[in-house]
């Protein structure tokens, strides 16, 4: 038992930096946000309460200028005011807002923030074990080896939390009655949109999907459903 002690100890302190990491994101959205009122959006938020079967659908502005939208580890969900700014110059629709709204809800209800945070932990405690395994067969270079795999992993992870709340987006606009056409639309302008973030670095580092996968994934999955109901 003793033998496993430090990795124990290691999970701890990873457990324990991702509190005090949301309980600092707590703070600051808290104290930088706005509940969303805007009356183009308000029956399209109704349609997806409707389609939840609650009563609202509460929604956030987080006042900083990415375009980007937050599903918040106390499951409260927030768009962020530089995507709200695209949206009042034009250049998103209300149905593709509605769409970035359901992909968080998808966090929320599948529990990514809860994954995260073991995801996090364990990732913490086997970094530690590579670094000292690897920094013994690969002095210096063991290192940089070592944050590259848990690099990986923890970017493979979180593309997979992303596919499932796209999934999930999905089914909840199909069942609002909207359909995914606004979900695969924003998707087409996203790159514009935040001007390219991630382009240049590798695919199986990326905490996101590529935009092109994230479609095709959408078309498949919606196909799928439609044939079901046939």
């Amino acid at each position: 038992m003793i033998r496993f002690l430090p990795l124990l100890l290691l999970a701890l302190y990873g457990f324990a930096m991702w509190h005090f990491s949301s309980w600092q994101l707590k703070r600051q959205l808290d104290a930088n946000s706005r509940r969303l009122r805007d009356t183009r959006l308000a029956p399209l938020l109704d349609r997806l309460a409707a389609a939840l079967e609650v009563a609202e659908v509460p929604v956030h502005v987080y006042q900083v200028a990415p375009v980007n939208g937050l599903a918040a580890p106390d499951g409260r969900v927030f768009i962020t005011e530089g995507f709200m700014a695209k949206y009042r110059a034009g250049e998103v629709t209300p149905e593709e807002i509605l769409s970035v709204v359901a992909h968080e809800l998808g966090h929320v209800a599948l529990g990514h923030s809860r994954r995260r945070m073991i995801d996090f932990s364990g990732q913490n405690a086997l970094r530690a074990v590579l670094m000292t395994v690897l920094g013994r067969m690969v002095p210096f270079l063991g290192i940089w080896i070592a944050n590259l795999i848990t690099t990986a992993l923890a970017a493979r992870l979180s593309q997979r939390d992303e596919f499932e709340a796209d999934e999930f987006a999905s089914a909840l606009l199909i069942k609002a009655g909207i359909g995914t056409q606004p979900q695969i639309s924003l998707f087409h302008k996203l790159d514009a949109l935040t001007q390219g973030a991630g382009a240049s670095i590798p695919a199986w580092l990326l905490t996101h999907p590529k935009t092109h996968k994230r479609i095709s994934a959408i078309e498949s999955n919606s196909a799928r459903w439609m044939a079901a109901k046939r």
